[in-house]
């Protein structure tokens, strides 16, 4: 375990559950839930919506430490 595999982790969790929170079907099934497990991807969802310009820079400084760096 490592930190950059959790942040790795973490900038994929928020960017997936954002793409999902676009789909009306499983915007309604799965980002429904305020609290709880389903919460976690609320959250998510939420701050790859709003936060969407630094999370993008985030993905593309980490698809370059990772590939090129490590």
């Amino acid at each position: 375990y490592s930190l950059d595999g959790l942040l790795v982790f973490g900038l994929l969790l928020v960017c997936t559950c954002a793409y999902l929170r676009k789909v009306p079907r499983l915007r309604a099934w799965l980002l429904s839930e305020k609290r709880g497990l389903w919460g976690v991807g609320y959250k998510a969802a939420v701050i790859g919506t709003r936060l969407h310009v630094p999370v993008a820079i985030s993905c593309v400084l980490m698809a370059f430490y990772v590939l090129v760096v490590k």
